[in-house]
């Protein structure tokens, strides 16, 4: 079976578009997600009607919680100054059976698949807001291994970085951000998984920014980052 791994999708859906065109070209059959499908960006219910024609499961990552906040009107001013508009418009337009289902996401979930057992999180499995960057020290990277050894292939995000770790016959995957890269390479980033050779491919897929730039130039012309993230190399 082919899985695609993705992660830290922020409403970005002509990202999210342009990864899943390729997951069908290569024969993916199901989705696993690491959170942050809210935020920075404007079209989360698109993103959810996209991710719904899949098979897929995910995770909840912070900008969840954040939505969470959000509809409970806590920490609004904060969020507003720190990310743009992202989070309040998810609040604004999306149903509140799928925000339900955003933040009742579980923070950590076990799987398998085939003969894998496979853990999903969004920073890591201690904690959903940790940081763990393609160079992280090895106690860092040996306490992902060790924390909750029941895995063959972890898969997590947060970081908006591609990085692999490999221990033993154990695989630790980050496949990058969809929706906003922070690696200077642009495109939307993610990964395939083949469960019959269980090699993990990391992928970037180009699309056209501009339609998402004007929408950031409409929403928070004062937020520059959010622009810059998607265009510089």
């Amino acid at each position: 079976m082919k899985i695609g791994l993705l992660a830290d999708i922020h409403a970005n859906a002509h990202a999210l578009e342009a990864v899943l065109e390729s997951a069908k070209k290569n024969r993916v059959e199901k989705l696993l997600c690491c959170g942050d499908y809210v935020g920075y960006y404007y079209e989360p219910d698109k993103v959810m009607a996209l991710l719904n024609e899949w098979d897929w499961i995910g995770v909840s990552g912070n900008h969840e919680a954040m939505l969470m906040n959000w509809l409970n009107e806590e920490r609004r001013s904060e969020n507003l100054k720190t990310y743009g508009s992202g989070i309040s418009v998810a609040a604004d337009i999306l149903t509140p059976d799928t925000s339900e289902k955003l933040c009742t996401m579980p923070i950590v979930t076990k799987l398998s698949i085939d003969k894998y057992r496979v853990m999903l999180c969004h920073g890591s499995p201690w904690d959903r807001d940790s940081y763990i960057y393609p160079d992280a020290d090895q106690d860092t990277i040996d306490r992902m291994f060790t924390h909750d050894s029941d895995f063959d292939l972890l898969v997590y995000g947060h970081t908006h970085y591609q990085a692999t770790f490999n221990q033993s016959a154990k695989k630790i995957i980050n496949p990058g951000s969809v929706g906003q890269p922070r690696d200077r390479m642009g495109g939307a980033a993610w990964a395939l998984w083949d469960t019959t050779t269980n090699n993990v491919e990391l992928y970037r897929e180009e699309y056209d920014v501009h339609p998402i730039i004007e929408m950031c130039e409409a929403y928070n012309p004062d937020i520059g980052y959010l622009v810059k993230a998607l265009v510089r190399r």
